[in-house]
């Protein structure tokens, strides 16, 4: 019976239920939409940043005090001892890590800033640089380099070109692979192999710095770096606070963008529900007083009110939260240039949200509940 009561309500108030309908499936829409972006936003905005590179540098510890009478002297590492601990630490956050040790060279007596690193590794740990040529795919091809886009520019070089580099008594014969297009200091430097670069300098087996690209929030590329910088204590482990920084603030911003918009969405709703609802209200006074003096308990009366909301919330939540779906692979396609994979706790969580809202916008309907069937007999 109580079934059956439901049904003929739900069917004989189709006017009034359908604008509180749209409004519930509108508001379940936009929060799933928002609460899906909420949970994928964070892994594709990590992503959009580690295109700027390096997040995470291991440099040697400064061990004397530099002066006017000893200037500075260079401090090395050791490669072996460094590449060990980033091996031993790395899981799949890690997307690529590079030793690199600098020279100042000579070509045809100018100076050039000679960078020997894992070529191999560069596509991933730069990958905005733009190439003009090839990229160097292994990390041992001691013959080949890539140059920057003024070095080019200076010399008059291109892919395939000679290029031969001079540091004291040790001199380098290699062929450009490509010209880069870095729109930074890069583009003034010369990067070579590491074994090249260590040759050169007479540093076989030393570097003066490694780079690495950890994917995750600021909290976790901490926390990797605090496990790396456990296994080097007398170097420096540290994030790049300018990128990692920045990375929390706008993932902080969106997330607090977000969370207002649900909350401001959540009170158009139920403001909308509760019109609706006072409205019904109205209409509703002689069949409570009716049912009443048949001697239906107000518990029950009520209960069969608020059921027949709850079932509108709930079908309006599984409603909205299949067009949110659809809404927020839109936005992802739209903002990051990614899809956006449908998050299934949102479901839950959007259709328990839209049955409490509209639970709580049917509070003219628990007001019926002191009807007088005497005031609606005489038609009062």
């Amino acid at each position: 019976m109580f079934a059956r009561l439901l049904w003929k309500l739900l069917r004989g108030s189709r006017g009034r239920l359908a604008v509180a309908a749209v409004a519930l499936v509108s508001g379940a829409a936009v929060i799933s939409a928002l609460l899906n972006l909420d949970l994928g936003v964070e892994h594709q905005l990590t992503q959009e940043f580690r295109t700027l590179g390096a997040n995470v540098v291991v440099s040697p510890r400064q061990r004397a005090t530099v002066t006017d009478a000893a200037p500075a002297v260079p401090v090395l590492m050791g490669k072996e001892a460094v590449i060990e601990a980033i091996e031993r630490t790395r899981t799949s956050s890690v997307i690529a890590a590079a030793p690199y040790l600098y020279v100042i060279a000579r070509r045809a007596n100018t100076p050039l800033v000679v960078a020997g690193t894992w070529l191999d590794e560069t596509p991933k740990l730069e990958p905005t640089w733009k190439l003009e040529g090839e990229w160097v795919t292994s990390r041992e091809d001691s013959q080949r380099c890539l140059i920057g886009r003024n070095v080019a520019r200076q010399f008059r070089l291109a892919p395939g070109a000679p290029l031969e580099l001079k540091y004291f008594d040790r001199s380098a014969r290699l062929t450009v692979a490509g010209v880069m297009d870095a729109g930074g200091a890069e583009d003034s430097q010369v990067f070579v192999s590491l074994p090249m670069a260590q040759y050169l300098a007479g540093k076989e087996g030393m570097i003066g710095l490694a780079q690495l690209s950890v994917t995750g929030s600021a909290q976790s590329i901490a926390e990797y770096a605090a496990r790396l910088a456990k296994l080097l204590p007398g170097d420096d482990v540290l994030p790049i606070r300018q990128v990692t920084e920045a990375e929390a603030a706008m993932l902080h911003r969106i997330q607090l963008l977000i969370v207002s918009m649900v909350a401001l969405i959540l009170l158009l709703t139920a403001l909308c529900v509760l019109a609706t609802m006072a409205a019904l209200a109205m209409e509703r006074r002689a069949d409570v007083g009716l049912m009443k003096a048949l001697g239906g308990s107000i518990a029950r009366i009520v209960g069969l009110f608020l059921a027949e909301v709850g079932v509108l919330g709930a079908a309006g939540g599984l409603i909205g939260c299949v067009a949110g779906v659809a809404l927020s692979y839109w936005m992802g396609e739209r903002v990051f240039g990614a899809s956006i994979s449908a998050r299934w706790e949102i479901f839950p969580l959007t259709t328990g949200l839209m049955v409490i809202v509209a639970l709580g916008g049917a509070l003219p309907l628990r007001l019926l509940g002191k009807t007088k069937p005497a005031v609606i007999l005489r038609g009062e």
